[in-house]
């Protein structure tokens, strides 16, 4: 028999979800609430600062660490908001996306056979990212509603546990990681002596609560990467412009495997979004309360045609049981909702590797127009006829 084409550590992820549910909801006219990105632009003047930067000529390789600018910016931004000191130069690493920082990630800090901690359910490119790197998944679940022991994530740490990977806030479930999750987190990864990596790519998109970043917890700094990306803060999910930021020989271990991936990437959308970064708070205050307006109104819609929502704190995304709305099976209802509905979402139990524990619950994107969302809750009135 002829050897498999794709190597074993891929086999079982195929094509993503997402790919397919988009090209349902293309074939198809549906109102896409599947994917994750915002169908408005972000502020103008982050826009507009890419076009003086194509213009200025800034078209050629940018600095493997990022240019100064953007990295200045991040290290101000992390100054700004939470209080903590990153050194421009050594600390941080401009990246192809978040999703590039974190391979990265683990590329460069796992040996094969070395386990990685993380929360389930889970987004998808993690798992993936684990595998390349020849590293072994270790999950500790999370309700729908965003709960969790910390008996199984001490339990999920062992002698060959390399890292624990956070997500927070959280994609699905919306949740925000409160200080004392955070504390409790730390107090297993300081007793175990592991690194954390966490991906805070809605920093900026809390509604309820707050965001508090692990690097800023006691001993945590010195122990953590902190990966982010402008994507979601700015609605550019494009630009692919995302950093990492830690320690220095943390750091400085990332760039090693992150300059044989992409190398460089988006040189005059860095610039832009460094200017981004510097804008006034109320900027990102408009870009999260834009946000929470679009949640309010698809967690109405839902909860008004009979549907369980788990409200989310955060994000892009709500989370409902399928089961409310008559249908036990996440994948089905969603292949379903096209025809029946004009809708595209996304079945949570691809974010779980025990698919049986995430079967009946659905994520629904609300990073949308209000007039796309309205005509999406009207199409949903379908589902029961």
């Amino acid at each position: 028999m002829a050897r498999p084409l794709l190597a074993s550590r891929l086999r079982g992820f195929g094509t993503t979800i997402f790919s397919e549910m988009s090209a349902l909801a293309e074939a198809t006219g549906s109102v896409n609430l599947g994917q994750g990105f915002p169908d408005y632009d972000g502020p103008q003047e982050v826009l507009d600062a890419a076009v003086a930067a194509i213009g200025q000529g800034l078209n050629q390789y940018p600095p493997g660490p990022g240019v100064a600018p953007l990295r200045e910016a991040i290290a101000t931004h992390q100054r700004h908001w939470y209080g903590l000191d990153v050194d421009p130069a050594t600390e941080v690493l401009v990246t192809a996306g978040a999703t590039e920082a974190i391979t990265a990630a683990f590329l460069a800090l796992c040996e094969p056979g070395d386990e990685v901690v993380v929360f389930e359910p889970t987004y998808d490119s993690y798992t993936a990212a684990i595998s390349m790197a020849g590293a072994v998944p270790r999950f500790v679940p999370l309700s729908p509603d965003g709960d969790w022991d910390t008996a199984n994530l001490a339990r999920a740490v062992s002698a060959r546990t390399r890292l624990i990977l956070l997500n927070t806030p959280h994609n699905p479930t919306g949740k925000v990681f409160s200080a004392e999750e955070l504390a409790a987190v730390a107090e297993v990864a300081t007793g175990a002596g592991v690194l954390v990596v966490t991906d805070e790519v809605y920093e900026h998109l809390v509604f309820d609560g707050s965001h508090v970043p692990m690097a800023a917890l006691p001993g945590m700094a010195e122990r953590t990467l902190t990966v982010s990306s402008a994507g979601k803060t700015f609605s550019v999910t494009g630009w692919k412009v995302g950093w990492c930021v830690g320690p220095a020989a943390l750091v400085a271990a990332v760039r090693t495997a992150k300059q044989f991936l992409t190398y460089v990437n988006a040189g005059p959308f860095q610039y832009a979004v460094a200017l981004g970064l510097g804008l006034p708070d109320e900027t990102f205050l408009h870009q999260r309360d834009r946000l929470r307006d679009r949640r309010d109104q698809l967690v109405a819609g839902l909860e008004g045609m009979g549907a369980k929502v788990f409200n989310p704190a955060a994000t892009y995304f709500a989370t409902i049981d399928a089961r409310s709305l008559g249908a036990g099976d996440g994948m089905e209802f969603c292949r379903q909702l096209p025809e029946r509905c004009g809708v595209v979402a996304i079945p949570s139990q691809v974010f779980y590797q025990d698919a049986e524990a995430g079967r009946p619950y659905v994520r629904f994107a609300f990073c949308k127009r209000a007039e796309v969302i309205a005509e999406a809750l009207v199409g949903l009135q379908g589902w029961g006829t």
